[in-house]
């Protein structure tokens, strides 16, 4: 069944630009008539006249562009006016769409009726007429449209034989047929399918298997997405956890089972409900495998639990409890992919274990919403704080800053330790430019601060030359990869990151504050640490300055720091940060 609009692009002129359908009016498309309206056809003016010759007709001629994506704008209202009387439609050009003629003829009464009522509908939703023909293929149903006609059943080749050839629309190939003698679609047909592929190549057998009345192709008609969505509605509102429960339940099994009658599998879940006094609460889950009848169920129970037992707006953190109970539930599956299967482990299924760990935190979600669970993601950064970002549990796990960690550094080469009393070995003698890596100069890298070392001793530096052994022995067997944030504070990391870092005093030996100067010189080797109000504590070992010069570009957010690991002698061991002259310990080494 295959809908025509006469003068397609005609009326698509009047629709979008506002060009009068009833003047004589002409779509010009390389110089040549595309389209004309009926008063021009009036005015002796057909497709495929030049421009000069059209307007040589008729003097005062409308000219208007073609512009296929105007057509396809302003038929698309007319497609959609389709589709609220038969399902699957697909457009065949602006201007005529098609779609199979057996269901809408079961279901509004017969072929004739169902042409009819489609024809009625697009003219009172579009205003636009339109003619519906009827035939075996796409190519003879748009035939039978120009006409208005409805073949019968079997009798397409009878209908297209008198056809000429030129309604293939193959101007070449109806030329060369007219003078081989071949006039109609039905001596084109009756020729052998061999010897038109033969002489006429692959266009030609495509058009000899139209004039027989055989498409080229079956009817791909535009399949309405399938609703997944399943509601439940309670005539008694819901305000109890078990019967909450027994609902979720049931509802649960529903979309499962609507789910796995399509082959597909949810990952994202949105809970909606509707209370007795209109209140609308929505949450949606997410889960990292494919949702199960039994995981659905749980999240919509734990959810319902949550709201029904939600505390009365004085804990602050906790939502407060609908003021009616639940008179509508409904499930929709936001992430929805094949179902393929989930990989099972190498010694079976999944453990349990991680799956009541999951299931217990997703249940906490459920109370206290889903920022009360997160879990830490590592990524790029140059301090321990900027490598961490906390996640809602269930989300994605993506790094806030790109690059990953770098590899471990290649077996060093053993140099003797600096004298007592140096600062990293390097950074007293000579500045270190901002931005550098965990050490001043290529191929240093500092160890960290071991408990009870004499001072100096841990920030002895190890130095591996670029052409040395280990060097060679990196080139020959494993790639090796620069660290992605210069700057970053060597390995090991810090157990313990405080959330804002502490206000510190560091002094010398002789009871001096330690300054270090804009050349990254330390004034005195550090002695002695004091943290906030507390006792000072003895320094026994330490490391740096590492310098970070970030965003200067930038001055509201420009950051200008040093960096040094100490080791007390209690044997804790700080990362400490100096800025602006101010102190600050930043994170605790295990």
């Amino acid at each position: 069944m295959l809908l025509w609009c006469p003068d397609w692009p005609v009326l698509a002129a009047e629709i979008v630009d506002g060009v009068p359908a009833t003047d004589p009016v002409v779509v010009l498309h390389a110089n040549r008539v595309v389209a004309c309206s009926e008063r021009a056809r009036a005015e002796g003016i057909r497709r495929g006249l030049r421009r000069r010759e059209a307007q040589g007709r008729c003097p005062h001629l409308t000219v208007v562009d073609h512009d296929p994506g105007r057509d396809a704008r302003a038929f698309e209202p007319v497609v959609a006016a389709v589709e609220e009387v038969v399902a699957g439609v697909e457009v065949i050009r602006p201007g005529a769409c098609a779609t199979a003629a057996r269901g809408p003829s079961r279901y509004l009464g017969g072929e004739e009726a169902a042409a009819e009522r489609i024809v009625e509908h697009v003219a009172q939703s579009c205003a636009v007429e339109s003619q519906v023909g009827i035939a075996d293929g796409v190519f003879a149903a748009g035939l039978a449209a120009r006409e208005g006609r409805i073949v019968a059943p079997g009798g397409t080749r009878e209908f297209l034989a008198a056809r000429p050839v030129e309604a293939l629309g193959r101007p070449a190939l109806a030329d060369l047929l007219r003078r081989l003698g071949v006039r109609t679609l039905g001596d084109f047909a009756a020729l052998p399918a061999g010897d038109v592929l033969a002489r006429f190549g692959f266009d030609g057998a495509l058009a000899h298997r139209l004039a027989g009345g055989r498409d080229d192709r079956p009817l791909a008609v535009r399949q309405p997405p399938a609703d997944l969505i399943v509601t439940a509605d309670y005539d008694e509102p819901v305000d109890r956890v078990d019967a909450a429960a027994f609902a979720a339940r049931t509802l649960a099994e529903l979309l499962h089972e609507r789910l796995a009658a399509y082959g597909l599998a949810c990952t994202r879940l949105g809970i909606e409900a509707v209370t007795a006094h209109g209140q609308e609460l929505h949450r949606v889950w997410r889960h990292d495998g494919l949702l199960t009848a039994a995981a659905i169920a749980d999240r919509v129970r734990w959810q319902l639990d949550g709201w029904l037992s939600g505390s009365n707006g004085r804990g602050g953190a906790r939502p407060a409890r609908p003021t009616a109970g639940i008179v509508r539930l409904r499930l929709v599956p936001d992430g929805v992919l094949a179902q393929a299967g989930l990989q099972p482990g190498l010694w079976g299924e999944t453990g349990e274990e991680r799956e009541r760990a999951h299931r217990a935190l997703s249940r906490v979600q459920g109370i206290l919403g889903p920022e009360a669970v997160v879990t830490a993601v590592l990524g790029g950064g140059r301090s321990p704080a900027d490598q961490v970002r906390l996640v809602p549990w269930g989300d994605e796990r993506a790094p806030a800053r790109p690059g990953p960690p770098p590899l471990p550094p290649a077996p060093p080469a053993t140099v003797p330790p600096a004298p007592a009393g140096s600062v990293s070995g390097v950074a007293s003698s000579r500045p270190v430019p901002a931005g550098s890596a965990a050490a001043p100069a290529s191929g240093v890298t500092p160890s960290r601060p071991a408990a009870g070392a004499a001072p100096g001793a841990a920030s002895a530096p190890v130095v591996v030359p670029p052409g040395g052994r280990a060097g060679r022995r990196a080139g020959r067997g494993r790639a090796v990869a620069e660290p992605p944030w210069p700057g970053r504070i060597p390995p090991p990391s810090p157990a313990v990151v405080l959330p804002a870092p502490l206000p510190a005093d560091v002094r010398d030996a002789a009871g001096e504050p330690v300054v270090v100067s804009a050349r990254l010189a330390v004034s005195a080797a550090p002695a002695r640490l004091t943290v906030g109000d507390g006792r000072p504590a003895e320094i026994t070992g330490w490391a740096g300055p590492w310098p970070v010069d970030e965003r200067w570009w930038a001055p509201a957010e420009a950051r200008r720091r040093a960096r040094f690991q100490v080791c007390l002698a209690d044997g804790a061991a700080l990362l400490l940060a100096v800025e602006g002259g101010q102190w600050l310990v930043e994170a605790i080494y295990d």
